[in-house]
């Protein structure tokens, strides 16, 4: 007589399926029709991008001045003048292109450098011809036509050098960060589950004897497999830590009792956020090279703790910490290979996320349980993080 536990399996799989890839999506892929477009320009609305405005204008200020007047004796009320005037132009343009930006970042190259320069010399003409009327106004006099044709000219031609020069400081950005983005995409690639045949072969074994957790077997690899596939990206702290919670119970299908888990969760920020899919590999090297090693198995001890440095957080300390077999085989140095490759992996993706601000460090070392490894991350954290209560310690064994 036929089971229809097997036939019921396969339908929660394929429902599960579904919701990873809705109406046949592929979820690792934006929606269509998001918006891909990059800035033109760079943000000019910030204070970093307006000093370095006002810089350049005060150092073309100089320049002018001094092709002008000379350097013995220095004429520091024309470099006023002029200062007052290349600010009077640059500030109203930069407020006048940061409205516009979200703007030209939908047009074409040449589009969005027409109107941007453009721009320019609308507010270039409108500071000059104030400047020329109101002294010619001072003196009694007819405005000078061919000096304000001039200075016109000498103004377009810095402003387009300007323009030209922030258009490729703009591009260089927008593709140091394509490149970022592909880098993170190639080494989150390398970190897709290699537990995959084992998780099918245990899924495969409890389909005809126990349907519901075959079913629960399906939950958990979907949560993996929708998080791997997902944007690279920081993601919420506590997700996180129920990602790498799945991952465990996953492996406790096919370790059993051989695998036990303690989890140290102390004063948890509450807006943390962490590179996604960084806690699994660690899990994943730890019970590879340290718990399936060993015919005991043993217990993996996770510590996820702020650190407090002048009475405010500024770092999260990730710890993980597994006991090793002592065997020195060929077996475990390749392992021991194996493993250094993946401490790099995930070394050069947070490098990509936090640059130099971020401390790794990864070894064996003599425990109270013998022979241990032990990882350990501190990841900058925001300043102004509000905090949960303590989590505490808890303990989880793997179910036979």
């Amino acid at each position: 007589m036929t089971s229809s536990r097997p036939a019921q399996a396969a339908g929660i799989i394929a429902q599960q399926i579904r919701e990873i890839a809705p109406s046949g999506k592929d979820s690792a892929r934006p929606p269509v029709g998001e918006s891909s477009a990059t800035p033109f320009l760079p943000d000019l609305c910030g204070v970093t991008g307006i000093a370095a405005l006002v810089l350049m204008g005060e150092l073309l200020a100089l320049v002018l001045v001094l092709s002008t007047d000379g350097l013995n004796p220095f004429n520091w009320q024309r470099l006023g003048l002029v200062s007052l005037t290349i600010l009077w132009v640059i500030l109203p343009s930069a407020a006048l292109l940061c409205r516009l930006r979200p703007f030209l970042a939908r047009r074409s190259h040449k589009v969005a450098a027409a109107i941007s320069y453009a721009c320019l010399l609308g507010v270039l003409a409108v500071v000059l011809g104030v400047q020329h009327w109101w002294l010619a106004d001072m003196a009694g006099q007819a405005i000078d036509y061919w000096s304000l044709l001039a200075n016109m000219l000498v103004g377009a031609i810095c402003a387009g050098v300007v323009l030209r020069y922030a258009y490729l400081q703009q591009q260089l950005h927008n593709q140091q960060q394509a490149e970022l983005g592909a880098r993170i995409e190639a080494l989150q690639s390398r970190i897709r589950p290699h537990f995959l045949f084992n998780s099918m072969n245990s899924l495969a074994s409890l389909i005809a004897v126990d349907a519901e957790r075959a079913e629960k077997l399906v939950e958990d690899l979907s949560a993996l497999f929708r998080a791997s596939l997902a944007d690279s990206k920081l993601v919420p702290l506590a997700q996180e830590i129920q990602l790498a919670k799945r991952y465990l119970e996953i492996e406790a299908l096919r370790l059993g009792e051989r695998l036990q888990s303690e989890w140290q969760l102390d004063n948890l920020p509450e807006h943390a956020e962490l590179p996604s899919m960084l806690l699994q590999p660690l899990l994943e090297n730890a019970v590879l090279h340290g718990i399936a090693r060993r015919r005991e198995g043993g217990t993996i001890q996770i510590e996820i703790r702020q650190i407090v440095i002048g009475g405010a957080p500024r770092e999260l300390l990730l710890s993980i910490q597994n006991p090793v077999a002592v065997s020195e085989t060929d077996e475990s140095r390749n392992a021991h290979v194996g493993n250094g490759m993946a401490m790099e992996n995930i070394r050069q993706r947070l490098s990509a996320f936090y640059g130099n601000r971020f401390r790794f460090s990864a070894g064996a070392h003599d425990g109270e349980r013998g022979k241990e490894y032990r990882v350990e991350l501190r990841l900058p954290l925001k300043t102004g993080q509000s905090l949960k209560p303590a989590y505490g310690t808890e303990r989880e064994e793997a179910a036979p």
